[in-house]
């Protein structure tokens, strides 16, 4: 089980770096597909609850915004076309017999989870931080979640949401937040050796505090991304999302935290380099 999860999760990272490194377009392409694929996991789910989530609504959504960010990128425009969405869903509920009161309210919230995290990440994968925001979201992440589940599983005493996650402890979570710093610690390392180069300048504009800072929030959000996506598992009363990535589960659930850190981490890396 353990050699299969550490096969696929390895070529799940070495399909994501190849289609983030390459162009724009293949950024943009990846998150697109993947928005998708979470899309569909929610609302393949949620039938289990007898509640119609209109995929459709979500595909609209999601196919629009990428067109935007490769074409129009405007934050003014991106709201509009979530509000567009939103008035969407509730036409096509009042016009679909199938799709219950219910139905409209779970689509309106797919929208806003895991949707926009998603078209946040396609905006943040077109603008000149994009590297700095990946870089420092998924070191931060990553490095957290390993070092919670290994300090959980060695000093975890203390639930912190036990009807939740009946094994995420305060003792990971903090394990996990102070290895993150060393993470912050590879990007600043990362963007004095690099920057100028395959790495913006504005790297240099932050300082050591400020990347140890950024990775501290960042890993803490998601942590809190993690336990935000296994509160809706719980809802629906299910282990995993899907099956599609062999020892992991669904895309879902490897996405989950990065939903919550790459818009944070983005936000904070704007405020200390004021770059768009």
């Amino acid at each position: 089980m353990m050699k299969k999860r550490v096969i696929s999760g390895a070529v799940l990272i070495a399909a994501m770096l190849l289609f983030v490194f390459l162009s724009k377009f293949t950024r943009v392409l990846f998150f697109f597909a993947a928005a998708m694929m979470c899309a569909w996991e929610l609302s393949t789910n949620l039938e289990r609850m007898n509640v119609g989530c209109q995929l459709s609504v979500a595909a609209v959504y999601l196919s629009g915004q990428a067109i935007l960010v490769l074409f129009y990128p405007d934050f003014a425009v991106y709201g509009l076309w979530f509000i567009a969405c939103v008035f969407l869903a509730m036409v096509c509920a009042v016009f679909r017999k199938d799709v219950k009161g219910g139905g409209t309210v779970v689509t309106i919230a797919a929208l806003g989870y895991p949707c926009l995290q998603f078209a946040i990440l396609m905006a943040v994968s077109t603008g000149k931080l994009w590297l700095e925001t990946v870089v420092l979201a998924c070191l931060s992440t990553w490095v957290c979640d390993c070092f919670a589940l290994l300090g959980g599983s060695r000093y975890g005493k203390t639930l912190i949401a036990p009807e939740i996650s009946p094994h995420k402890t305060l003792e990971g979570c903090i394990c996990g937040a102070l290895f993150s710093l060393a993470a912050g610690l590879a990007a600043w390392l990362l963007g004095r050796a690099f920057g100028g180069s395959f790495l913006h300048n504005s790297y240099r504009l932050i300082p050591l505090w400020g990347c140890l800072l950024i990775a501290l929030i960042a890993s803490t959000a998601g942590q809190l991304g993690d336990l935000a996506e296994s509160l809706i598992k719980r809802m629906i009363g299910i282990k995993d999302f899907s099956n599609i990535i062999p020892g992991h589960g669904g895309m879902l659930d490897r996405a989950d935290s990065l939903l919550f850190s790459v818009p944070v981490t983005y936000a904070l890396v704007w405020l200390f380099t004021g770059m768009p």
